[in-house]
């Protein structure tokens, strides 16, 4: 097994020096887990900081060979639980078919103050 962490330049660059944006655990067979760290995205809606985390989350997982389909498990953090539904209707355009395992939690506030939801997954990558 090897791991290797990476923020690729296709996307937006770290918050701060103490993380990477993914973990790639690659095993033997050319499969691999990808952790990618939770992202949050500008906007003054809830709609557009989900759609722009999302974004983000896709040009991540393409970097290493992977899509949104790969997504395996999704964990999310809203500031408001009561607007789960409206995060909802923006993750199922970017997650059409059957959903990831999930969880979802209500925290008072993330990393930067005008952050409304972060969004982190795991991808699961098929070897050749």
């Amino acid at each position: 097994m090897q791991i290797t962490l990476d923020s690729p330049a296709c996307a937006p660059q770290p918050l701060s020096p103490y993380y990477s944006q993914v973990a790639r655990v690659e095993h033997a067979d050319g499969s691999a887990l990808l952790f990618l760290s939770g992202q949050i995205a500008e906007g003054t809606t809830l709609a557009d900081q989900t759609r722009g985390a999302f974004e983000t989350i896709d040009a991540l997982l393409k970097a290493h060979g992977a899509t949104l389909a790969d997504v395996i498990n999704i964990r999310t953090y809203l500031t408001d639980i009561t607007r789960l539904g409206e995060y909802g209707a923006v993750r199922r355009e970017f997650l059409p078919g059957t959903p990831p395992t999930s969880m979802t939690f209500e925290v008072p506030r993330l990393f930067r103050p005008e952050a409304q939801v972060e969004i982190e997954v795991v991808a699961a990558v098929r070897g050749g």
